[in-house]
């Protein structure tokens, strides 16, 4: 369900522009992001970091793309915003030496120090990477098909990469499992072959 709210304000970007244009749709967008962030104050009083940045970002450049009447400074908003958060995870990785990666998943999981540094910086490829197909999309092609792109095929290949991303380490974690297995298996034999040989004695 969280996914759907998160995906709220380019669910109705799509649906707006494929019955009018990309202004009124980014209007709406707009209206869309601050409307999400109202209700969410409204039910919880707390709203994730990542969610005020991306209304932010939407409100600067849709509100660009409305004052200008250009449809560029849109196409550049999902760019910004992967840019913005593969810097983020960069800076506080080589700077801060922060893996902000463990900091969110480290409850939920726990891994080797090498193995955290591999997921955050495969974040920061994948950031990287969609900021740079979102251009490619959004320059070569059609504003419809950007449109359709933003809300199916990003969707997708984030999906993706997360599905590949469990895959990976649900592999990891089983190896984990079953060397930690078969090491206890080991002290449980040692301490019974300890327990007879002390009972012979």
């Amino acid at each position: 369900m969280k996914f759907f709210f998160d995906l709220f304000p380019v669910i109705l970007f799509f649906i707006t522009f494929k019955f009018y244009d990309i202004f009124i749709a980014t209007a709406v967008a707009i209206v869309a992001a601050i409307a999400q962030i109202g209700w969410l104050w409204f039910r919880q009083h707390q709203i994730e970091k990542l969610m005020w940045v991306n209304m932010v970002i939407i409100v600067i450049f849709g509100g660009a793309t409305l004052l200008v009447q250009d449809e560029t400074f849109i196409k550049w908003k999902p760019t910004v915003m992967y840019w913005l958060i593969a810097s983020v995870l960069l800076v506080s990785s080589l700077l801060l030496r922060k893996n902000l990666i463990e900091l969110m998943l480290e409850k939920q999981m726990i891994l080797p120090v090498a193995v955290w540094n591999m997921l955050n910086l495969s974040w920061i490829v994948f950031f990287l990477f969609m900021g740079g197909i979102n251009l490619y999309v959004a320059f070569s092609f059609s504003a419809d098909t950007w449109v359709t792109f933003k809300l199916f095929g990003a969707t997708g290949i984030m999906l993706v990469f997360i599905f590949l991303q469990v895959l990976i380490l649900g592999t990891y974690l089983k190896q984990v499992s079953e060397r930690i297995l078969t090491t206890n298996e080991q002290n449980n034999l040692i301490e019974k072959i300890d327990n007879k040989t002390g009972k012979k004695q």
